[in-house]
């Protein structure tokens, strides 16, 4: 039986007790919110290093890597270190997004790898296995792979099944067209061979595979706007409602599912996008891209979209997908997968504390009554990111500062607000003084 399988027969499995025990949330109540698909936990039974992870509005929000080899560079060993740079700044799932040849042995080694939820693109195999031709893919082949993906133990899987032929006329109005790469190579198939998409025609067999393993669907969005003007229109939310039929479908045949969101979108339409998901696919899991919220920084995009990405975690998104400062510009390297992570962590942890969720704030409490203390060891303790801000602060130490740890360089001993606070409280409590 899968997750959901489970829940709905109110039946309580290991993996829900472990995500229970790591959200500080009662059993029932995880149950519960797998039962109605407003939760999933992604965990494929041959994935056997894995741990259970929950998704979904009930937990902290949690944050997707990306990494995976491209055509032109970076090789297994590259991106096994990525996976390892990846794990150590707290990445919650990983995705293998490599194209070209020996994947199935680059996408075992990272399984071996990996203690947490790995998905992948399976069209992407099904294009290398071809040689890149698109036109040519043939439909067989991306269930074969699919199939295979599954049985290796592949946890997640991305498939644009809610393209469909009637919405690719739309989005060649766009500025920006599909900036998807699974939605670009079910979009030309179909214009090719003036036919549906074969994933929506053959969802049903899908399925079947998907339930088999446990596989959790990840609803892509082949039609995410690749720039502001593209945002939000009848493209975008064309496929979302697609998106919201397939939802119920993949719940009734009992396999879990979440939906993946928007790339590019003015900040002021995120609520808006965030809520219309949620209503339209029934409050099952959204995993947003960003959302970035300007086109013009390129070099900075982890930034330009961890600011969408902090709004999105507050109105609906339960899974971010981390961007990296080589987004729009090349294949990230380990140091800028570093960077994306680091991001991310803070823009989901920041959205936990806006929405109120129970004990999301006592990190940044602890981290305030250190810093009231001076105490700079459990200030490292403490940040997201503790290696990156011990070294920038012994940067600026100098010999002196190593004697009197009461100040940073920012402000000098004379002029700290901190010692000014602490000598007001001590000339009003001259005995906490002594």
């Amino acid at each position: 039986m899968t997750q959901l399988q489970s829940a709905q027969a109110g039946i309580i499995t290991p993996a829900m007790r472990q995500v229970a025990t790591d959200e500080n949330v009662d059993v029932a109540r995880v149950c519960e919110a797998v039962a109605r698909g407003h939760a999933v936990i992604p965990l494929n039974p041959a994935h056997t290093s894995a741990r259970p992870i929950g998704v979904g509005r009930l937990f902290r929000t949690k944050v997707n890597a990306n990494i995976g080899r491209s055509t032109q560079r970076s090789a297994c060993r590259e991106e096994q270190r990525k996976l390892q740079v990846a794990l150590t700044a707290g990445a919650d799932f990983v995705m293998d997004l490599s194209v070209g040849a020996d994947l199935a042995s680059i996408r075992q080694g990272l399984l071996d790898a990996s203690p947490v939820p790995l998905g992948t693109v399976p069209v992407y195999e099904t294009i290398s296995r071809m040689q890149g031709d698109v036109p040519q893919m043939n439909p067989d082949l991306l269930l074969k792979v699919i199939r295979e993906q599954a049985e290796q133990g592949v946890d997640f899987m991305t498939l644009h099944a809610g393209l469909l032929h009637r919405h690719v006329p739309m989005a060649m109005q766009r500025i920006m067209g599909i900036v998807s790469r699974g939605g670009a190579i079910m979009a030309e198939w179909m214009q090719t061979h003036n036919r549906e998409n074969p994933l929506y025609e053959r969802w049903d067999e899908v399925l079947e595979i998907l339930v088999r393993h446990d596989v959790t669907v990840s609803l892509g969005d082949g039609l995410r706007p690749g720039c502001l003007a593209d945002a939000s229109d009848a493209a975008q939310f064309g496929e979302l409602d697609v998106l919201g039929d397939l939802v119920q479908r993949c719940r009734r045949a009992g396999v879990q599912v979440m939906v993946e969101g928007p790339g590019h979108v003015p900040f002021n339409q995120i609520q808006m996008n965030m809520e219309r998901e949620q209503q339209v696919c029934d409050g099952a899991p959204f995993y947003v891209l960003g959302p970035v919220v300007t086109d013009i920084a390129p070099g900075y995009d982890h930034i330009t979209s961890c600011i969408g990405a902090t709004a999105a975690t507050v109105y609906g998104a339960s899974l971010l997908c981390y961007v990296t400062p080589a987004e729009h510009l090349g294949l990230p390297d380990e140091d800028e997968v570093h960077q994306g992570m680091i991001a991310y962590r803070i823009a989901a942890h920041a959205g936990d504390v806006a929405r109120g969720l129970p004990g999301a704030r006592d990190r940044d409490d602890a981290m305030s009554r250190a810093r009231a203390a001076f105490d700079w060891k459990r200030q490292f303790e403490l940040a997201l990111d503790g290696p990156h801000a011990q070294a920038r602060w012994q940067k600026t130490r100098t010999h002196t500062d190593e004697a009197q740890d009461d100040h940073c360089s920012m402000c000098g001993p004379e002029f700290c607000a901190m010692r000014t606070t602490k000598r007001i409280r001590d000339a009003k409590n001259p005995a906490s003084a002594s």
